[in-house]
């Protein structure tokens, strides 16, 4: 037992009502004994009751054919999504900006970013139509359950760029143990050769057959030889997806221009890519704590503070490098479609 455990008992305590996952960070989250009596189960059930409650008052704004699309499929793809012009330019002012980029590595596979700050949004003004656009905000909003504005970036995938192990993303898994918002607008045309976006359709509802998977494995996964599974994004295989009653994987390979956005509470992974490529999208994530009641009143969304949130997160995960793990490491001043 940690010698300090009587004065982090109270820390660990306070996270079993936030979005903290890791089973092996927090012995309570991670205790076998209690999970099963069924306390991973319930943060599960809780999580997904307060995110239908605020759902349900951020559904009015949402198209309800992609309101009615996502609630089955948890998942929304729209081609087309930008007006020609629009986009063209925004391809052109994205393709031709550089600026500076973190790169995080994962076996074979680079992801890179570049943070979609206030000079970023000077130099790409095509972003605007695509931030302020009313179906964007709106969806947004309602996959993550929260009236928040999204972190935004530039991110190109960079498979088969190293002699490493496969990429962990290409495992199908569950972000979290709650809904969480992942979408992209893809830049350029994404052929499945190129490690395209898979979604399993429908997996994102909270069916019997999931609940008692999830208790299942918060059994295990702390103690298990996946650490990703072990950190709270729980990996399946595919052939345990039909127990659960859900299909095979749909893939998004889908041209450019098209908007996808899922909750990643579904299980979903990245295809393997055949070939060396380079895949260039806005990408944007949206979570807070998942017990949080209220959908908005959000002081991270104000303007002036949101376009800024990336570099200060990136600036406290360098400054916290020796407490935290820091996974983006500076490549210094780089364009999207750099190999």
């Amino acid at each position: 037992m940690n010698a300090f455990a009587p004065l982090l008992a109270p820390l660990w305590f306070a996270q079993l009502f936030t979005g903290a996952k890791s089973f092996v960070d927090n012995p309570l989250i991670g205790s076998t004994r209690l999970n099963a009596l069924g306390l991973h189960a319930a943060r599960v059930q809780a999580a997904q009751a307060m995110t239908a409650r605020r759902r349900k008052r951020l559904a009015n704004a949402v198209d309800p054919e992609h309101r009615t699309t996502f609630d089955r499929d948890g998942v929304v793809e729209i081609r087309d999504f930008l007006p020609t012009e629009t986009f063209r330019a925004l391809q052109e002012q994205l393709f031709s900006y550089r600026g500076p980029a973190r790169e995080m590595v994962q076996g074979d596979t680079i992801t890179r970013r570049l943070a979609l700050d206030p000079a970023a949004r000077r130099a790409i003004p095509a972003f605007e139509a695509f931030r302020r656009d009313g179906r964007w905000q709106a969806l947004s909003r309602y996959v993550s359950g929260f009236d928040i504005e999204p972190l935004l970036y530039v991110q190109s995938i960079l498979p088969q760029r190293r002699d490493a192990a496969p990429d962990p993303q290409l495992a199908f898994h569950a972000d979290t143990f709650y809904p969480a918002m992942k979408a992209w607008l893809f830049l350029e045309d994404v052929p499945v050769e190129t490690g395209p976006f898979a979604y399993v359709k429908g997996s994102h509802r909270l069916t019997p057959q999931r609940l008692a998977w999830e208790k299942q494995r918060s059994l295990s996964a702390r103690d298990g030889d996946c650490r990703l599974s072990a950190r709270g994004s729980l990996r399946i295989d595919v052939s345990e997806l039909a127990a659960l009653g859900l299909p095979q994987p749909s893939i998004y390979s889908v041209p450019a221009n098209t908007l996808l956005i899922a909750d990643t509470f579904g299980f979903h992974a990245r295809r393997p890519a055949s070939t060396p490529a380079t895949r260039v999208e806005i990408w944007a994530y949206g979570r807070r704590n998942p017990f949080r009641p209220a959908r908005g009143w959000d002081v991270w969304s104000l303007p002036g503070i949101a376009e800024r949130r990336i570099p200060l997160r990136w600036w406290l995960g360098d400054k916290a490098a020796g407490l935290i793990r820091q996974p983006w490491r500076p490549v210094g001043i780089k364009g999207a479609a750099d190999g």
